[in-house]
């Protein structure tokens, strides 16, 4: 009799490890392209810039089919969108593993990219299987494991690659997504749909996607060798502007919109989402410029690092990333996600102005790494905990999405940013970047970060934690 009662509990709890896990697996996914990007662009024959594709494709799919995977997660069922999300992932593991050419490698990039997609269904289950305290913290916990893939990922995709190739550290990560959504499948109860008699406001998807789509290209693009002409970029500022305008005009008029404008107009919505853009633009910049100094040749200012050694180097910083994306749901339960804004800004524009100053050694600049890391960790986090359980249920999926896309946009936008600036301080002879550039990069990656400390200064009549602290 107890056993009947104690064993549905214990199966949603299992049911949330195995999403764990499968967040585990798709972030070592997601991340063996970066320390393997110079032995793929050897091994397929390509130029840097066409190297690059590899993993912004991933970014770009990701940004565009998250906030439809987390509408659709809130109206068909969490379960349901992400065993078959996970059913695309898959495919494009095994596509890109068996790739002979780069065109072959992106169109497996292109599926993979969907994974993105995972964490606000992951949340929606979360959300529905466990109670409100319990949920932020196992929200943390489903990023922090996600984070700590990409840990993994970037740790074996060099050994692998090497002593095997490069296509098993594409396989071993999806035989793992594989084998986990299995049992996710097994162990996770069906959601049921809460918007089941409601329609999809299919327009309001193809224009978000498209508004999207046209600004990460718009991104991706600026972002490559050479750029765009100022006219250019002009056009796709008017692109974007046009299809957002004509999203906001959809939504307005259907009957069921996919994003609610009203809940998005919510200080404690708009507030997470201008507090994680800010947050995530100065950790893309970091993101950026520490592997670059590592890797500058050593007869100058810089240390000439292998891929290895950088992998190394950052690897205190990606243990800590993890750990915050844990803590940060406990946190944001004990103190808000106000105070683990300001505690993360205030180390974050500390630490990047001292190394502006202070970049003579490897020890100093894998210290800013865990310190930065640390930080961006726990304000983004506590920001999306706490918007998880603040808003309606019925709201998780799109709510959440549209967070996990203002991170992906806010860390692509720093990593344009710091490379434009290095580009911009580029030695006329060698081609390289000066030291300069890079204390120029690091204190405007420390401004960046102060401004989110404005922001909750501005905001704080109508604070970020009176919705949260009430779910």
């Amino acid at each position: 009799m107890s056993e009947a009662v104690v064993s549905p509990v214990r199966i949603r709890r299992l049911g949330i490890g195995a999403l764990g896990i499968l967040a585990l697996a798709l972030g070592a996914l997601q991340s063996v392209v970066e320390p393997a990007l110079p032995l793929l662009q050897r091994e397929l024959g390509v130029s840097p810039a066409e190297g690059a594709l590899i993993g912004n494709t991933l970014l770009i799919t990701g940004a565009v089919v998250t906030p439809v995977a987390g509408k659709l997660g809130d109206r068909y069922g969490g379960k349901r969108v992400l065993v078959r999300l996970m059913a695309v992932v898959s495919a494009g593991g095994l596509l890109a593993c068996l790739a002979p050419n780069l065109p072959v490698l992106l169109v497996g990039q292109v599926l993979q990219g969907v994974m993105v997609g995972a964490l606000p269904l992951s949340f929606i289950l979360v959300r529905k299987h466990l109670p409100a305290g319990e949920s932020q913290v196992a929200i943390g916990v489903v990023v922090a494991l996600f984070t700590g893939g990409s840990m993994v990922g970037m740790l074996f995709a060099g050994p692998v690659a090497e002593g095997l190739s490069w296509h098993w550290m594409f396989a071993l990560p999806t035989i793992a997504i594989i084998a986990m959504t299995l049992v996710v499948t097994r162990l996770m109860p069906h959601d049921p749909p809460i918007q089941a008699d409601n329609r999809i406001d299919w327009p309001g998807v193809v224009l978000l996607s498209g508004t999207l789509l046209a600004f990460m290209l718009g991104l991706v693009t600026v972002t490559r060798d050479g750029g765009l002409p100022p006219l250019a970029i002009g056009a796709f500022a008017v692109v974007v502007a046009a299809l957002a305008t004509g999203w906001v005009v959809v939504e307005r008029r259907a009957a069921s919109p996919m994003v609610d404008l009203r809940m998005l107009a919510k200080p404690a919505m708009w507030h997470s989402c201008a507090l994680t853009f800010i947050i995530t633009t100065s950790s893309g910049m970091v993101l950026f410029l520490l592997p670059q100094l590592f890797a500058t040749p050593a007869d100058g200012y810089g240390f000439g690092a292998s891929t290895t050694d950088i992998g190394l180097f950052l690897l205190p910083g990606a243990i800590a990333g993890a750990v915050s994306d844990s803590v940060g749901g406990i946190a944001a339960r004990r103190f808000g996600p106000r105070a683990m804004v300001i505690v993360g800004g205030v180390v974050t524009a500390a630490t990047m102005i001292a190394l502006a100053s202070l970049h003579s050694a490897e020890w100093q600049l894998a210290l800013a790494k865990v310190l930065t890391a640390f930080a961006a960790g726990v304000g983004t986090t506590a920001l999306l905990t706490s918007t998880a359980t603040s808003i309606e249920t019925k709201d998780t999926g799109i709510a959440t999405s549209l967070l996990v896309v203002t991170r992906v946009i806010g860390v692509a936008l720093g990593a344009q940013a710091a490379g434009a600036i290095l580009d911009a301080g580029a030695d006329p002879l060698t081609g390289l970047a000066t030291e300069s550039a890079f204390a120029t990069g690091f204190a405007v990656a420390g401004l960046v970060a102060a401004l989110s400390l404005l922001v909750v200064r501005i905001t704080k009549s109508t604070s970020i934690t009176k919705e949260g602290a009430q779910a």
